[in-house]
Formats: C-alpha cells, structure tokens, sequence
C-alpha cells in the first residue's frame, strides 16, 4: 500500500495541470511622432530647475495655472519627481503629469527606465487609456532619442503581469502611448532594439514564475523552442535518453528521483562567424532539496523559481536574436527538477559528469552544481565555446556576503570581470567580484574525485564549477536572491523579475566589441 501511495505521489509531477504556451505580455502600444496627439493625460519631461515652464501652443492661463501649481508644490524637475496637474485650464487633457528629468545630460539609460516605470506606475492608477508624452523639453535630439526609447522600455518591464493562473485575471493595462519626440527615426529605431531586450525579459520571467508541476524539464524546453525558433534560433533539445548516453550523469541523476527527467537545452543564435560565446543557466524547475529536504516552508514555496539562471541565457538568447545581434551566442541550460523517491539520488551517492569525473553527492540540495557541470561540459567539448559564463540561483551564502544589491561573480579572467562589471553598470544589474584563490581543494572528496560541498558555501560552489570549464575562459555568477521580487518596485513587477537577461544581454555584445 505505502507503494502505490509514493508512486502516485511521484506520478503527480509527470503532467501540466494548465497548457504551458507562449502568450502575449502586454497590451500597451508604443508609437512615436513628432505632432501632440490628443490623449487623456499628457506627460511632460522636464528638466530641472526651469522656472518658467512654457510648452508649445499653451494659452497664457495654461501657463500661468502650471507654473502656479509648480511654485506651490515646490516641483524642480529633479530626477524621479513628479507633480499632477487635474483638469488644466486650455487643454483638452484630463490631467498633466510633470516628470522630472533632472540634467538630461547626466541622466543614465537605467534612469531613465526607471522613469519609465514610474510613469507607468502613475498612469495605471487612473483610467487614462491614451497617454501623450511631451520631450520638447529635452533639446538636445541625441538625448532626447535616447531617453524617449529609454522611458519606453521602462513602461513595459513595469506593466508586465504573471496572470495565467488566475481564473478573473485583473485586466492588463491596454494604453496607447505616443511620445512626441525630435527623431522619430531614431527613437523608433532605439525603442525596437529595446522592445527586443524586453521580450525576452518577459519569457525569463514567465518561465521562472511557472510553478513546479507546470513547469518540469520538458515544458520549459518546449516553451523555449515556440519562442526562440520563429528568431531563427537553431534548438536543440537533448532528451533524457540522450543525456545519460553522452554520460551526463551528474545532470541525469538530479531528476532520477523523478517521473520527469533532465533535458538539455540548446539555443544557437549564430549572427556572427567564429566560435560562439556560451551562457550556461541553472535550471532546476522545482528543488526540495532532495533528501537534504528543505525544511522552511518560506522558502520550499519559492523553489520553482532555481530554474531561473536557465531562464536568462533563454531570454538573453531571444533578445539577441531580436535585435539581430552580430553576436554567435549559444544558451545551454541543463532543466532537472529535485524531487524524493523510491529512485532519488541518496546523500553519499557517486555520479559520473560527462568529463568522467566523479562525484559524491554530499548534499542533495547542492544540485545546482550537478547540473551545471553537465552543461559547463557540454558547451566546452561540444559546442567549442570561446568563453564560457554560468548563472545561477546557487548559494545562500552569497546572499549572506552580498545581500541583494549585487550578485557575486567568481573569475580569474580580467577581461571577463570587467566588462561584467560594465554591463552590470549599464542596466543596474550590478555584480561584485569575489575571490577562487586561498581556498585550497575544497571540493575534494574521499571516495570520489570532487564532492558538491564545500566550505565558504559560494566559493566552494564556483571552484566545483571552475573544474568543468577547464581551459575556457569561464566565470561563475552567483544570482542568489536577486531574481525575485517580493513587491513591485521600478521596472520590476511583483514576482520573477528576469534578473540576468539584461546583464548578459549587454555583456555579449560588449565581449564582442572588444574581441575585434
């Protein structure tokens, strides 16, 4: 009898209880023109300090009851600011939103996204369904490009919703926004590339935020496939037979325990010669720990989100794509799901990686790095990647040493570290480098040739990994903690945030640039 209890336990997690497919994630509309449009809210960027505000073919009472509104409320345009104005007198808008800008000129691209989202926060609390934003005030065009396609990508991070589970989901924001800008051509052209980086920000998350059943190995795959194929991005998808026949036993044995096994996901975008550029992403669709069972239900409940350093190399695969990078990136991520069985991997097991070594098994809830030394493998020998980086969900010890501001990154490549300190700058995505050396074999186990644990837990994980890459240039990104979003704050919604699809983004093309 306890038999066929466990067995049907175990066969609950073989199916999907919704229909896993690719879905539209916003119904706002984007256009640009260089005419105002008539809307219900008109939107105005405005730069700091400017005393007398004085917009195009405002009337004298317009002017007077804005730059009224202005004294009063004490508004100086500073960056992230903001006053309404109900009713203006002269306007056919319901209500006039001043933004402030602060100095143009030193306003960051990921401050402007912000602006964005707080634009997109404010309009969402109104009914307002057209929007009219106003640039003129932001002379200088190059700027104004730049911000104008900024501001927009920040709105639609922001308006993003995870709502396929609920059977009256709250109705997604359906605004028309135009944003009246100096080069329409250029902030059409900029915005397009942005749209692209946002798409596949919204598959990282949809696919992070899908829970444990709905999500498995084979879902995640296949829902990559629908996404990035239409892209002209070359799929491969590696079935469990496969895995453990190329020897990938590391990978394999995280799922033995399970009625759904490992895959590997391979995603080529091949929009330059040369060998590619490879990330490899954790994903463990649903970790229990194992018989290392994790004990918290705090935290048990968020574990579908270990799949989500799979999740980035998907969607930074897909954002190149979209943009037609000249970039050749592959994203492999190797999909287990953690589960206990009859079947599961025993604390004390040996596996074999497909490099042929082996491994103990000190802790079952150290999968992570199972799986990604199967992946970190599979991208050295047989894709003969030229630079190779990982992310993950990987340690709580990371969150411990960085908390949430940073992730931590392990390299002893210089080049590497830099320019992921770039990127990371770029799109407030920040990471900090901590050290692999002074550690000694910490990894080295007595029956096997390594073992998964290790003490520091974050540096024991990347010198595991750091052994799988071998010779390839390679650095480890430690994302503990910062791909979730316990409330909605700046471009992010509540939730799986997509954290890693804009720093890899940007990294690639940055390592590409300065590889020529």
């Amino acid at each position: 009898m306890k038999k066929s209890l466990l067995w049907c336990a175990v066969a609950l997690f073989s199916f999907s209880t919704v229909a896993v497919t690719p879905q539209p994630f916003l119904n706002t509309q984007v256009q640009f023109n260089q005419n105002q449009q008539q809307a219900d809210i008109l939107v105005i960027l405005v730069p700091e300090n400017i005393t007398d505000l004085n917009v195009a073919k405002w009337g004298k009472a317009t002017r007077s009851q804005i730059n009224r509104a202005i004294e009063v409320a004490e508004f100086t345009g500073k960056s992230g600011t903001k006053l309404e104005v109900v009713a203006p007198i002269g306007l056919d808008f319901g209500r006039v939103l001043l933004l402030g800008v602060g100095d143009p000129a030193e306003l960051s691209r990921a401050k402007a996204e912000e602006l964005g989202a707080t634009m997109s926060a404010h309009v969402n609390a109104t009914k307002a369904k057209k929007v009219q934003v106003n640039s003129q005030l932001i002379s200088d065009t190059a700027l104004n490009t730049t911000i104008s396609a900024a501001l927009a990508h920040g709105m639609e991070l922001r308006n993003y919703r995870f709502d396929r589970f609920k059977s009256k989901p709250k109705p997604r924001p359906e605004q028309q926004y135009s944003l009246q800008v100096a080069d329409v051509k250029a902030t059409e052209a900029r915005y397009q590339q942005l749209h692209a980086l946002a798409q596949g920000v919204f598959t990282a998350r949809e696919l992070a935020n899908l829970p444990g059943s709905s999500g498995y190995p084979e879902v995640f795959a296949n829902y990559a496939r629908e996404v990035l194929e239409p892209l002209g991005v070359k799929v491969t998808i590696l079935m469990p037979e496969q895995v453990k026949a190329l020897g990938m036993g590391s990978l394999y044995g995280v799922s033995q325990g399970s009625a759904n096994k490992s895959y590997l996901l391979i995603a080529h975008w091949q929009g330059a010669a040369g060998e590619p550029i490879a990330l490899v992403g954790k994903g463990n669709s649903y970790d229990t720990g194992g018989y290392n069972l994790k004990t918290s239900s705090s935290s048990i409940i968020r574990m579908h989100t270990d799949k989500a350093g799979a999740a980035a190399v998907v969607g930074a695969v897909q954002a190149l794509a979209g943009q037609k990078a000249a970039v050749n990136v592959v994203a492999v991520a190797p999909l287990s799901i953690n589960l206990i069985s009859r079947d599961a991997l025993l604390p004390g097991d040996v596996v074999t990686a497909g490099d042929g070594s082996t491994i103990e098994v000190g802790n079952t809830d150290a999968e992570g790095r199972l799986i990604l030394a199967d992946g970190i493998w599979y991208a050295r020998e047989h894709l003969n990647a030229r630079v190779i980086v990982d992310i993950a969900t990987l340690t709580g010890s990371k969150v411990g040493a960085l908390g949430t501001a940073y992730s931590a990154v392990f390299t002893q490549d210089s080049n590497i570290e830099q320019t992921l300190r770039q990127a990371g700058e770029q799109v407030q995505e920040r990471i900090w480098p901590l050290p692999l050396t002074g550690y000694g074999d910490v990894t080295k186990s007595r029956i096997a040739d390594r073992i998964n644990t290790g003490s520091p837990g974050a540096q024991a994980g990347a010198l595991f990994l750091q052994h799988f890459a071998a010779d390839t240039p390679w650095a480890h990104i430690d994302m503990a903690g910062d791909s979730f979003s316990a409330t909605a704050k700046g471009i992010h919604p509540e939730g799986s945030n997509g954290y890693g699809v804009r720093l890899l983004t940007e990294w690639v093309q940055l390592y590409q640039q300065q590889a020529k």
